[in-house]
């Protein structure tokens, strides 16, 4: 079975990945055989629609799509905001967004809002959905139900849920592969707050003044740290991956972090997708020359 990863940075790392895919294509030799890119997801700055987190990048669209549809991999954008009114659906540049998307079979949208989705279906019909995590579904049988939803394509759980195998064993094995599993997410397990910090970035993507979320979790003056991350309970290695995920039938995980620093990306990206031996191979590739100071 292929594992099929969706990687952060849409938009916010075009440069990046304009330097990684030709890498992953011309040299198949440095990742895993049954590694693939399944899509790469986010959104520009300055979309009302978007979710999850707020972007402040920008860069051409068709340049962005026409990169994607060079390597064959779908572009997904992050249109999670849980606040979705109809006076929002005529969105200009949301809707020039998703006109670009429609033109290709192999796209999609990260959605929380019915309504927002229910708009898109009737007018771009060619887009797959994708549940958002951004609903904090963490009710095993809430989870289920919205698996069995035909509407959407993938559903990306609560990482809460990552470790539940007696019951994601229990799964049809014909939902298996719609599920999408969030394998390095850095919020704290006993986060009580998820739901309200994603209202607040839906606010603030509106334009409504709101305060700035403040994370409680008891690490989170650290920032982003992934060997931080490796430590929590709903952490997915890439052991499990292939010793306990795939045999069960899954074969759909999400890397979270467009709103980090491109070196992190490069990192969980060697972690997951690049043989050991060749890690050096694709450093030096995308930033490593002998000239280079750290500080």
């Amino acid at each position: 079975m292929n594992v099929y990863y969706h990687l952060p940075g849409l938009f916010e790392f075009y440069e990046f990945y304009k330097k990684f895919l030709p890498l992953f294509k011309n040299k198949p030799e440095y990742f895993y055989d049954w590694c693939k890119i399944g899509s790469i997801y986010g959104s520009p700055s300055n979309c009302i629609w978007s979710g999850g987190r707020i972007s402040y990048e920008d860069h051409d669209p068709k340049k962005v799509l026409d990169l994607m549809k060079k390597y064959n991999i779908s572009a997904r954008l992050t249109f999670s905001n849980s606040l979705i009114e109809e006076k929002h659906l005529s969105d200009i540049k949301c809707n020039e967004l998703c006109r670009l998307l429609n033109l290709d079979l192999n796209n999609g949208i990260i959605i929380h809002s019915d309504i927002l989705m229910e708009y898109l279906k009737s007018k771009y019909p060619n887009l797959y959905y994708v549940s958002s995590t951004t609903k904090v579904l963490t009710d095993f049988n809430d989870f289920k139900k919205e698996v069995e939803n035909p509407d959407f394509t993938y559903v990306v759980p609560d990482f809460r849920l990552n470790k539940q195998f007696e019951k994601l064993n229990s799964l049809s094995e014909s939902y298996k592969p719609k599920v999408e599993f969030l394998c390095n997410e850095c919020c704290w397990y006993g986060c009580k707050d998820r739901r309200d910090c994603y209202k607040t970035v839906s606010k603030q993507n509106l334009g409504i003044d709101c305060m700035d979320h403040i994370c409680k979790s008891p690490y989170s003056n650290e920032g982003y740290r992934f060997s931080r991350v490796m430590e929590s309970p709903t952490f997915i290695s890439l052991d499990d991956i292939l010793n306990i995920y795939v045999p069960m039938g899954y074969s759909n995980f999400k890397i979270e972090g467009r709103d980090l620093g491109n070196a992190l990306l490069l990192e969980f990206i060697l972690y997951y997708m690049v043989k050991p031996q060749y890690q050096i191979h694709v450093r030096e590739k995308m930033y490593l020359d002998a000239m280079l100071d750290l500080f």
